[in-house]
């Protein structure tokens, strides 16, 4: 989406350097769009990745009861 984005950056600028407002008018509310979306997805994703990470991090701290407090991918010898 950020490629399209400036993709369509790259058209407004080049439709506004040879004088067709209408074409760069509109590539540039194209690329406005499309970068507020990727910003808005990519902030969704970083919240529900570090929540994701709390998560698995208190998952592996606590153990449950009747359980032994080491991690299970740890080997007995």
């Amino acid at each position: 989406m950020l490629r399209w984005a400036f993709i369509f950056l790259i058209i407004a600028l080049v439709a506004g350097a040879l004088g067709l407002s209408g074409v760069a008018g509109a590539a540039a509310t194209i690329a406005k769009a499309l970068f507020i979306c990727f910003l808005a997805l990519f902030a969704i994703a970083l919240v529900a990745g570090l929540a994701a990470g709390r998560r698995m991090r208190r998952t592996l701290q606590e153990p449950r009861s009747g359980e032994r407090s080491e991690p299970r991918h740890i080997l007995r010898r």
